[in-house]
């Protein structure tokens, strides 16, 4: 699986891009069929607290989309919110396709 991070008001260093990679790439053990996954990383506003946002955009072979977009005081906390609620959405999507 391709996984793509994009940073926005801010550049993600080493340690950060290769946890985010880490955690994505994981997804494929619950599903094999992912295409890729666009990760966006923002800071809302600097000086406030609870200000990082990680998006994530995971394309599946039926040409559709999955998508989920968590908040938190860290980013590392936003992108283990946000792949857990991807994992769920990839569960509920095996689930269709097994009723199929």
């Amino acid at each position: 699986m391709e996984v793509k991070i994009s940073t926005v008001h801010f550049n993600a260093d080493e340690k950060l891009v290769d946890f985010v990679n880490k955690k994505v790439t994981k997804l494929d053990t619950f599903f094999d069929g992912i295409i890729s996954s666009d990760v966006t990383l923002k800071v809302l506003k600097p000086e406030a607290a609870n200000n990082k946002i990680a998006e994530v955009k995971v394309s599946i072979p039926s040409g559709g989309h999955l998508f989920a977009k968590k908040q938190a005081d860290t980013f590392e906390e936003a992108t283990d919110l946000v792949v857990d609620a991807i994992r769920k959405q990839l569960g509920k999507y095996k689930e269709k396709l097994k009723s199929k």
